[in-house]
């Protein structure tokens, strides 16, 4: 997606004027379901003319540009997208990274970043190359080669600040990617010369049918997550952070060097929502940290599942080094290591993280390492008796004497990228809040009229090759024993014109070893990835941490909604943990849980409630699931034909 696609020439042509950035105003909010704010506007306003002039000064009117063009799965924007073709023919894009700075703040101890004003951002020819690496390796050189460009364009920046930048990308792979500011930004000693600065002096004009072919290709990321975690680890990494990930990276390792060098207890919080790439980072900390002289760094997570998943990607030789953090601090942490602790919502707080002092385990744990790293997002607390917030964090570093340091993540790995999407579901599981309408185009969300709709959607992907998913809440009884068969025991009746239908499936297994006789049904900590999972029903434990690509959510009793409030029934809850809550205490968790739940899907979600009102309220916001009583109809015969596998 783009805010603008068209030649150098036509843009030129109404750049300067409101109009132009009117229209891309609300095409923005017609992308992304939210309004670009204030300061967006500003840049849009300041930048676009400048660079419209600089590349037809460059000769480059013919070529095609795109205007805040969408990597499609991470949510971030490249300002500016060149596409052509170069000398040999190929199809060749040009990402630029547009910058109105005039003066910058510059650290040899930290060249990736750059200080402007009040924030900390990436270097330029960083952020860009992150931008080239991403196309290089999301979209399929083989199905569709592309050479890919990226050059940083400061139009307002002197020839000072231009040559400090420079010299701070010079080691390392930012090199590769060109800084121009003002004085370098004109066609002296000639066009030519200025596209050849720019990387576009071999760029000739493509047909827009090409550009086409450039926009509807499918963006793949070369490893999934765990993949890519395994291959940081064995020290081949295939996957480069961008944006506020790689900056959170960076500034955690300067937090780690400087805590060593002054011989002081540091506390780093990395908070973000669902999809932001903590597990990620995390992955990637441990792989830089493994590489570091005398290092004695761990990963741990209070989720097994989420374990298990790094030690099979990652091989028998993590055990130890990536390992479930529970009831006690592992063994072997000494006050030179480095703990990252993923997964920090669902960290154990015995008896209630609601009450009394800061959690004992948990205390010990960053009393015992050098450098404690946490990941969290507070709203994916689930139950009592886990949890930690970032105040409490905070407090605890006060009290101890320990350097503290927040980073927030915004950039989506999941959920197509769409911080639409994310909002969304933020804003619609707020206990008290008027709930909006769907009206974002870049993420597949509707709402199912059935649990059979459910099932038939998630078999026509599973079906297509794709992962997808059944969770539900935890509102049905789990007596099933651990190892299969499984028992139908979510089971659930509606009312059709011809009279009550009645739906029911397993949950998943709770086996954390596959059965020699059912093949088929996967152990607890892979139903989200392996073969088979899509035939059972995955709870809130089983789901968290994890992602595949389509996602269906089946609400039950605990948690529905009347007029603008959601209202919590804890006696219509399964869970032990929470069922005897009184209702306002066990509101927040159920608007957590339904939350993570609705965030686990990468490229769609669908929604069902059992309860007949809050179903009716889903159906005003949401579109209904097209095409699914057609599936239902003709499709069901070939499902039968062709199992999915």
């Amino acid at each position: 997606m783009y805010l603008y696609g068209g030649t150098v020439a036509d843009a030129a042509r109404g750049v300067g004027e409101a109009g132009f950035i009117a229209v891309a105003e609300r095409r923005f909010t017609e992308m992304f379901g939210v309004p670009p704010t204030p300061e967006e506007v500003h840049s849009w306003q300041r930048s676009w003319p400048a660079l419209v002039q600089i590349l037809r000064s460059a000769g480059l009117e013919a070529v095609h540009l795109l205007l805040e063009y969408s990597l499609p799965a991470t949510g971030e924007r490249v300002d500016a997208l060149l596409v052509g073709r170069d000398a040999g023919g190929r199809l060749c894009t040009v990402a630029i990274e547009l910058k109105q700075w005039t003066r910058a703040q510059l650290s040899p101890a930290r060249p990736g970043m750059v200080r402007t004003g009040e924030r900390i951002v990436q270097h330029p020819a960083r952020q860009v190359g992150g931008y080239v690496h991403y196309l290089q390796q999301w979209v399929s050189r083989e199905d569709f080669p592309l050479t890919v460009r990226g050059t940083a364009v400061l139009h307002d920046a002197p020839a000072e600040l231009v040559a400090e930048l420079r010299a701070q990308a010079s080691r390392g792979p930012a090199s590769a990617h060109p800084v121009l500011g003002r004085d370098d930004l004109t066609p002296v000693p000639s066009p030519q010369a200025l596209a050849q600065r720019l990387g576009c002096a071999d760029l000739s004009p493509a047909s827009w049918d090409e550009v086409e072919d450039f926009l509807h290709v499918e963006h793949r990321p070369s490893p999934a997550l765990l993949q890519r975690a395994g291959e940081v680890i064995e020290g081949r990494d295939a996957f480069t952070l961008i944006g506020d990930q790689d900056l959170a990276r960076q500034e955690v390792l300067h937090a780690v060097d400087a805590a060593r060098k002054q011989g002081r207890k540091s506390i780093i919080v990395v908070t973000g929502g669902p999809g932001t790439g903590k597990t990620v980072i995390a992955c990637r900390l441990l792989g830089d940290l493994c590489k570091q002289p005398d290092s004695n760094p761990r990963l741990l997570s209070p989720s097994g599942t989420l374990t298990r998943q790094l030690r099979r990607t990652v091989g028998d030789s993590s055990r130890g080094l990536i390992t479930t953090f529970l009831n006690k601090v592992p063994a072997g942490i000494t006050d030179g290591s480095v703990v990252l602790l993923d997964e920090a919502h669902r960290a154990r707080t015995y008896p209630d993280h609601q009450q009394g002092a800061f959690p004992v385990i948990l205390g010990k744990l960053i009393g015992q390492a050098a450098v404690t790293v946490l990941f969290l997002d507070e709203r994916q607390i689930v139950r009592p008796t886990e949890g930690i917030t970032l105040t409490q964090l905070q407090q605890h570093a006060q009290r101890t004497g320990s350097a503290f340091a927040h980073i927030d993540l915004v950039s989506q790995f999941r959920c197509n990228g769409s911080r639409a999407y994310q909002q969304w579901v933020d804003h619609l599981f707020q206990s008290e809040a008027t709930a909006m309408p769907w009206t974002g185009r870049d993420y597949d969300l509707a709402v199912a009229a059935d649990p059979e709709q459910l099932e038939h959607w998630v078999a026509s992907h599973t079906h297509r090759g794709q992962t997808a998913r059944l969770t539900a809440g935890f509102c049905w009884p789990w007596d099933s024993p651990p190892t299969p068969p499984l028992l139908p025991e979510v089971s659930i009746t509606w009312e059709e014109t011809d009279g009550p239908r009645t739906w029911a499936r397993p949950w998943n297994s709770r086996a954390d070893e596959p059965g020699f006789d059912h093949p088929d049904v996967p152990a607890r900590p892979f139903w989200a990835t392996d073969t088979g999972g899509h035939d059972q029903v995955g709870c809130i434990y089983t789901a968290q941490g994890m992602e595949y690509a389509y996602n269906a959510v089946i609400m039950g009793g605990d948690l529905v909604r009347r007029g603008d409030r959601w209202i919590a029934h804890p006696e219509a809850s399964h869970d032990s943990q929470l069922r005897d809550l009184p209702p306002h205490r066990y509101l927040q968790y159920a608007l957590n849980t339904y939350r993570t739940l609705a965030t686990r899907g990468s490229r769609g979600t669908r929604f069902y409630s059992t309860d007949t009102i809050t179903q009716s309220f889903l159906q005003t916001l949401l579109p209904p699931n097209a095409g699914q009583r057609g599936l239902a109809a003709t499709d069901r015969q070939a499902l039968r034909a062709h199992p999915a596998e």
